[in-house]
């Protein structure tokens, strides 16, 4: 089995900390190997470089860079402020000693800056070496790194939105000519204090560890290079990588910029390497106030899956769009005491909780700014969107209820008080209005009718509406809903009814609309005497011998429907519906298809042993049925998306 390893580096004491581990991701026990004391006993290695002197202020390079002040550092080299004396202009040299670029780091960086030119991402003037060092000559940029800026609380949601969509257009050109960066983090995004026309709000910079598309740099002893906290699942793993791991990398950049907190760092490697991989929480969790396109754009961005996540022209699009409706007042996220859940993808049902790094002391009273508050208005684009699911979701409703009680009235009764399409609209206006309360007045108003011109009809309806608010209280635009599961039947097709209580987004409401439809079903074969899916249950006499006696329709029709175990498919259609989206969940189409056709031939397989065990007529449309709701269950996953 193919093995990688990551290493990082104890800051306190300089130890290395590294870790292998298979392609499966799968972290075992890190390794520290704490630092050389300064006094080795060891043998000499062989042609090893003698360390280079350190560069000196004032030197001259390549013949024509002056060396001023040092800027700073990076992992393999130095960055000066320097001046080119043949152009007489400012310039950043960053000087790699030849000890330090054993691996060709330095030369890799120089290829790929050099196919560059983009507004967003640090221009690399020219390179070059001596026999002491290899340079980098880029433009110099006068500002801050997007990691001092956060620290620092000066950046507001506008900020950081204007930042991704300058960074997803660089990375955008930089995929283009076949450089992916592979390190994208706040460190190596530089923010200029005085920004350029055409989308320099902020630069890429440190191209030393990019891929390019026509060669590999997989290093030799196999090390993963990166940073824990920003780097793809697949990076981690050694694969090889394609530009989405940087719209990963780009995805935490940004979402820890929104929320104030990274949700894959946590207090040392090795507990970093194994959130490496884990479903993070959604970032509309913590934002609340932030645009929900522009969380879920983000949520898409950091996805486990390669092939899943969203692209940079999407992204850049969502980001565009959120621009005006975010807020622009600058101050500190406090993201130091949010409660993140990670959910691990390996385990859908794990959830572990945990907290984040406790927030840092607060600065002196002089030197504290105005904390950033949550915008008091709603986004434009939120307000226009956000009514119209419980806008459909009513209408849907209305229908439904109108519809059942033009059946109720032109089937139930002998003579109904109203014209059965005068009672459907009365019905559908009363629930479009006032969803569960109208549904209460319109059953209540059918009952007391059926009370009166066929009691024995009463009592089954009325068991039949009972249940309904109890199990779906808070849902009351779904409380017509059942009444699917018998129309199902009518036309051959009932064992689809579980696939479509199946989408529910909790598994409460899943449980109660599978077993309602099961309900309803049995009621309306012994309604009707027809067999809508395996007939009514033996014993249950036809309607015309208790429709008009409430007593009569007790013992001849409800009693033996629940002493032949009937229910027993209302309890099936319950465990079917809550557990298909465990099955189902959108992460890939044949992924999708084979639980889907597990789960359809299981349900069908044991609806036809029910039916033989309860000593029932063959199931109506079994075969059908489970087609049906195996295509509905694939079908609806990839209409609403990953779960």
């Amino acid at each position: 089995m193919a093995r990688s390893r990551i290493v990082q580096y104890d800051r306190a004491t300089g130890a290395e900390v590294s870790c292998n581990f298979a392609a499966s991701g799968r972290f075992p026990a890190w390794e520290r190997k704490e630092p050389m004391s300064s006094t080795p006993k060891a043998e000499p290695v062989p042609h090893a470089h003698t360390p280079a002197p350190a560069a000196v202020p004032g030197e001259i390079v390549l013949a024509r860079y002056r060396l001023g002040q040092r800027l700073g550092a990076g992992g393999m080299g130095v960055v000066y402020l320097a001046r080119d004396e043949h152009l007489e202009r400012e310039v950043a040299v960053k000087r790699i000693a030849v000890e330090h670029d054993l691996d060709g780091r330095g030369e890799r960086e120089a290829i790929a800056a050099a196919r560059l030119s983009h507004p967003g991402i640090v221009a690399l003037y020219e390179s070059g070496r001596d026999d002491a060092a290899l340079y980098l000559v880029s433009e110099l940029v006068r500002g801050r790194t997007l990691a001092e800026l956060e620290r620092s609380g000066e950046l507001s949601d506008r900020d950081v939105v204007r930042i991704g969509m300058t960074l997803c257009g660089a990375l955008e050109h930089a995929h283009a000519r076949g450089v992916i960066h592979r390190d994208v983090k706040p460190s190596n995004i530089i923010c200029p204090d005085e920004p350029e026309g055409g989308g320099g709000v902020a630069k890429l910079t440190d191209f030393g560890i990019a891929r390019m598309a026509d060669s590999d740099v997989l290093t030799r002893t196999g090390d993963i290079i990166g940073t824990l906290a920003y780097m793809a699942p697949e990076q981690a793993r050694g694969e090889r990588l394609d530009g989405a791991a940087d719209v990963y990398a780009l995805g935490i950049v940004l979402y820890e910029a929104l929320a104030g907190v990274n949700p894959v760092r946590a207090g040392n490697p090795a507990a970093t390497a194994r959130r490496v991989g884990m479903q993070l929480p959604a970032l509309g969790r913590v934002r609340r106030d932030l645009p929900p396109p522009l969380c879920r754009a983000l949520d898409a961005a950091v996805l486990p899956e390669p092939a899943e996540r969203t692209s940079l022209p999407v992204l850049r699009a969502a980001l565009s769009a959120a621009a005006d409706h975010v807020s622009d007042v600058a101050g500190p996220i406090a993201g130091g005491g949010a409660d993140l859940a990670v959910v691990s993808p390996r385990a859908p049902t794990a959830v572990t909780r945990r907290r984040a790094a406790p927030a840092p002391p607060a600065p002196p009273r002089h030197e504290r700014r105005r904390a950033r508050p949550v915008p008091a208005f709603v986004p434009a684009e939120a307000s226009e969107r956000a009514p119209l699911p419980g806008l459909v979701a009513r209408l849907g409703a209305a229908v439904a209820a109108a519809a059942l009680a033009a059946a109720a009235l032109a089937w139930l009764g002998p003579e109904p008080p109203l014209q059965a399409l005068v009672g459907a609209c009365v019905a559908g206006a009363a629930v479009l209005l006032l969803p569960r309360l109208g549904w209460l007045l319109v059953a209540a108003a059918l009952l007391g009718w059926l009370a009166v011109a066929a009691p024995g009809v009463a009592l089954l309806v009325a068991l039949s509406a009972a249940p309904v608010p109890v199990l779906l209280v808070r849902r009351g635009t779904a409380w017509s809903l059942p009444a699917l599961a018998p129309l199902l039947g009518v036309a051959g097709l009932a064992g689809a009814w579980p696939s479509l209580a199946g989408q529910a987004a909790r598994w409460p409401a899943r449980a109660a609309l599978g077993a309602l439809g099961g309900w309803w079903l049995a009621l309306a074969e012994a309604l009707t005497s027809e067999r809508l899916l395996a007939g009514p249950a033996p014993g249950v006499a036809p309607r015309d011998a208790w429709e008009g006696s409430t007593l009569d329709a007790a013992r001849e029709a409800l009693w033996p429907l629940l002493s032949a175990g009937a229910l027993a498919f209302a309890v099936l259609w319950a465990l079917a519906a809550m557990l298909l989206p465990l099955l189902v969940r959108g992460r890939s189409a044949a992924l999708d298809l084979i639980g889907a056709a597990a789960w359809a031939a299981t349900l069908g397989a044991a609806t036809q042993a029910l039916a033989e065990a309860l000593l029932l007529d063959p199931p109506r449309g079994l075969v059908a049925g489970a087609l049906g709701a195996g295509v509905i269950a694939v079908a609806a996953r990839a209409v609403r998306g990953r779960a």
